[in-house]
């Protein structure tokens, strides 16, 4: 499931993805995000990723989609995990999306909303 971290605020989400993500939980969070961008046209977004176990097949498909549609749409994505496939998609990300993303250890959270923020780190 996902869930909307208090700290959003205007163009700027926080989202913690916890268990094995879903077409459901897509079908759930992806509007919100989409009406930001409405309004916005640029945003930042902040991924906790802590106690994340996956995507099912269509729900993998539902996050690569909206990534391909909107990936021009997102200023900065902080990605925050604690297992190397994070890191390298993170990297991975860097080069196929329009912003910038960066990848943080759990134990920089505070570090990751103040980049998302536009402080300097």
């Amino acid at each position: 499931m996902f869930q909307m971290l208090p700290e959003s605020e205007g163009k700027t989400v926080g989202v913690h993805a916890i268990g094995k993500l879903s077409d459901a939980d897509y079908k759930a969070f992806l509007p919100e995000l989409e009406k930001r961008i409405t309004v916005y046209r640029h945003i930042n977004l902040l991924v906790d990723l802590e106690g994340f176990e996956g995507w099912d097949l269509h729900a993998a498909w539902d996050d690569f989609t909206f990534g391909m549609t909107h990936w021009h749409h997102f200023e900065k994505i902080a990605l925050v995990g604690d297992t190397g496939w994070e890191e390298m998609a993170a990297s991975i990300s860097n080069v196929l999306m329009g912003g910038e993303v960066r990848y943080f250890d759990l134990s920089q959270r505070a570090q990751a909303w103040a980049w998302i923020h536009g402080e300097q780190v």
